[in-house]
């Protein structure tokens, strides 16, 4: 895949802008986090590398490897890092690069037009956070390698061989002090090269799992069109045809996947140079605003309805937004949001022209989706009418509270926590058992509505859920306010059965579907109470896991024990239920995180959706996972 270039990629290409410091002292604000995302994380920094010579037409094969050892292998068939000397450092480029912090070709913008990893601090700091890690390169008919240890050259760039090919292979080992856990995860690992594959076509990607013995390989011709048909592939289809469309303008690259689904949800994915930009930007805005003008401007025409909200026009929509932008502004650290502002006008253009054409020419197509719409409008108007009658009787708009709900003393609400809990027996237990200063309880009367399979109308009939909004405060959907709600620590406490994971379940896919700022915020936790009671020589021990249970009985011995299985919460006293499951000195609460969105949704999807066969797949695939299921 040669590609001529005005300027080769050489060693002058390596612009330093500061030496590599404190990365081991601050990892986290580099990479995040030191705990399985941040992990995770040095993966997608090796392999963004690797995307961006794809995106520069020097690429087309990607591998990862999980190794036996537990070290990770990223490889590809670019064009290798440059291995002559700086003429700055007098160091080779290679070493610049693994050693250097704000050192790369991305700053160089004719070695890379477009890129992921913009700051250059990708793979020194992967370097930096690893006990050791190999480079080799092949390039220029030979192959090169070099060893580090704890982020410093621990031998010289040497060349061990001749090469045919070429590119860059990173073997990696993550450093047991700085990370709670080094274990890379098949499946986290596997999602995201998927939807790289996806953004990227004709790239071929593949991870292997020496350990396991797994291995998956990704390429897509269809790029992000096949990446709608995959999202939809558990959902009824509206329209079979995809719709798809890419153009350039002003050097911006943009490309638009989308197609109706008869669910009542919305899922839209924006990228930026292939980041997932999680809150969306101007790129998002205006296809928004481009999508709600199109279909009003043909409906106005064609006099087939009325006016409609962009809220009607994006239920049962799943839309890719890609956009390679050379120079990208984001908001904030995390890069989530993209804020270049001539973007939005760039893509309201693109858009409404494009739309607008597939309109004109697929009749029938544009007459299903505005029929959808319609339809979807009128649910709107009943289910504004319930939101109003919610609000009616909100603590803020009224000042009171659902009856149910056993309110805190506390008002500042980063101080506040809401148990939600099943039933009256286990509401009137964490009642008694709470600190009635700053925790408030809300019994819930058997399962809630599944949302995935109701139109937003049905859901503000539903009582369970008004009264959960009602009680959490900042309303829901596109009308919700973080700044309202009265709780900064919501609790989904449940029994540990069957029975209490699935109203976990359908409390998750709510909070998803219509609070997903809550989760977006770190509001939203699931309480973990014990499995387990044991009682030995008097001594009572409170157990959360089989692997608890046994590391238990090897310290103590089993003989004499007696063994208590909590099947429900309703079974503990109310002290018993603040020992264990709500006293924030010794309790085990999980914070729920949205780690991959579109793995996320596709969950739900599968979990809760009206297809039964993805369902049954994902318990084939599943069950030997499966624990503590009740018999």
């Amino acid at each position: 895949m040669e590609k001529s270039t005005k300027s080769s990629y050489k060693a002058q290409s390596i612009q330093v802008l500061e030496g590599l410091e404190a990365v081991k002292k601050r990892p986290a604000m580099y990479i995040g986090s030191t705990d399985i995302r941040g992990l995770h994380h040095l993966v997608y920094e090796a392999v963004d590398n690797s995307i961006d010579e794809a995106m520069a037409g020097y690429c087309d094969e990607i591998k990862v490897v999980l190794k036996q050892d537990g070290s990770i292998v990223v490889e590809d068939n670019g064009r290798g890092i440059p291995v002559d000397l700086h003429p700055e450092l007098k160091k080779s480029a290679v070493e610049v690069v693994m050693t250097v912090l704000h050192a790369g070709g991305k700053f160089d913008k004719d070695s890379y037009q477009v890129s992921g990893g913009l700051h250059g601090v990708g793979i020194s700091v992967v370097n930096a956070l690893s006990e050791w890690l190999v480079v080799e390169i092949k390039r220029d008919g030979k192959l090169y390698r070099q060893r580090y240890e704890n982020g410093k050259a621990s031998s010289e760039l040497e060349t061990i061989g001749e090469s045919n090919g070429r590119g860059t292979k990173i073997n990696f080992s993550p450093s047991k002090e700085t990370f709670s856990e080094t274990e890379f995860k098949y499946d986290i690992l596997s999602n995201r090269l998927r939807e790289l594959a996806f953004l990227n076509k004709n790239v071929k990607i593949i991870i292997e799992d020496e350990i396991k013995n797994k291995k998956d390989e990704f390429l897509y011709e269809g790029g992000i069109k096949s990446f709608v048909e995959y999202l939809n592939r558990h959902k009824d289809k509206l329209h079979n045809d995809v719709v798809y469309f890419t153009k350039e303008s002003k050097k911006i690259n943009v490309e638009i996947s989308l197609q109706y689904n008869d669910s009542y949800l919305e899922n839209i994915f924006s990228f930026v140079n292939n980041i997932n930009t999680h809150e969306g930007g101007t790129h998002l805005s205006g296809f928004k605003t481009a999508l709600t003008r199109v279909v009003n401007d043909y409906i106005k025409k064609k006099n087939i309805g009325t006016k409609l909200s962009g809220e009607d026009l994006r239920e049962g929509l799943t839309a890719i937004i890609s956009v390679k932008v050379p120079e990208p502004q984001f908001e904030g650290q995390t890069k989530t949001k993209l804020g270049n502002s001539n973007i939005k006008g760039i893509v309201d253009s693109i858009v409404t022209s494009e739309l607008s054409t597939f309109f004109e020419e697929n009749p029938k197509t544009a007459k299903l989706i505005i029929e959808k719409c319609l339809l979807a409008a009128k649910a709107r108007d009943a289910a504004r009418k319930a939101r109003e009658l919610t609000r009616r009787k909100s603590v803020l708009e009224s000042g009171s509270l659902p009856g149910k709900l056993a309110d805190c003393q506390e008002k500042d609400a980063s101080k506040s926590e809401l148990f939600i809990v099943e039933g009256d027996s286990a509401g009137g237990s964490a009642k008694q058992g709470r600190s009635r200063e700053f925790q408030a309880i809300l019994p819930l009367r058997g399962k809630i509505l599944n949302v995935e399979k109701a139109r937003i109308d049905k859901i503000f009939q539903n009582n369970e859920i008004t009264t959960l909004i009602s009680a959490i405060g900042g309303n829901s959907g596109e009308e919700f306010d973080l700044d309202k709600v009265r709780y900064h620590k919501v609790v989904i406490m449940t029994d540990a059965d069957v029975d209490g994971a699935h109203i976990t379940t359908l409390l998750l896919t709510f909070f998803y579907r219509h609070m997903k700022e809550l989760i977006d915020a770190g509001y939203l936790y699931i309480a973990m109470p014990p499995l387990y009671k044991v009682s030995k020589d008097k001594k009572i021990y409170y157990v959360y896991s089989e692997s608890g249970l046994n590391e238990l009985f090897e310290r103590i011995g089993k003989e004499g024990t007696s063994l208590q299985r909590y099947k429900g919460l309703g079974e503990m006293n109310p002290s018993q239920l603040w020992d264990t499951t709500m006293d924030p000195n010794v309790r085990f609460i999980k914070q729920v995180r949205i780690e991959d969105a579109v793995l996320a949704d596709e969950m739900f999807t599968t979990l809760m959706g009206e297809k039964v066969d993805p369902r049954r797949e994902f318990i084939y695939q599943n069950a030997l996972e499966a624990r503590n299921i009740d018999t």
